[in-house]
């Protein structure tokens, strides 16, 4: 097991690393990048699961607690911040197809999807 000043050194220099390698992505490839970064969020979820299995004491018990909360909660915000980028992508072909289907469902956007409103 690391520990001590080589463990701190680990994480300072994985944030450097990280942050220059984040950095220099190109805007095409951040939508990829965000769902690659979800899978490795779930792992992490999964690895807070094993932790609070192996947890002894209450203190243990509420740290690995709130990892697996605060890591799902991360997880399943990914998803939705990478859901609404991929709208983003969508041509107007699909557009309009999702706006004639809410039209026809009758739905609350309807008038929207018609050009009406109270604009």
């Amino acid at each position: 097991m690391i520990t001590g000043f080589a463990a701190v050194y680990i994480f300072i220099l994985a944030a450097f690393v990280g942050y220059e390698v984040i950095s220099r992505v190109p805007v095409i490839l951040h939508t990829p990048l965000m769902s690659g970064s979800n899978f490795v969020h779930g792992i992490v979820v999964v690895g807070a699961m094993v932790a609070l299995g192996a947890a002894t004491t209450t203190p243990e018990r509420i740290v690995g607690f709130l990892a697996v909360l605060l890591g799902a909660a991360n997880a399943v915000g990914g998803y939705a911040v990478t859901e609404r980028m991929l709208e983003m992508f969508k041509s107007s072909g699909d557009q309009k197809k999702g706006a004639a289907a809410a039209a026809a469902s009758g739905g609350a956007d309807a008038s929207a999807a018609k050009g009406g409103g109270d604009a």
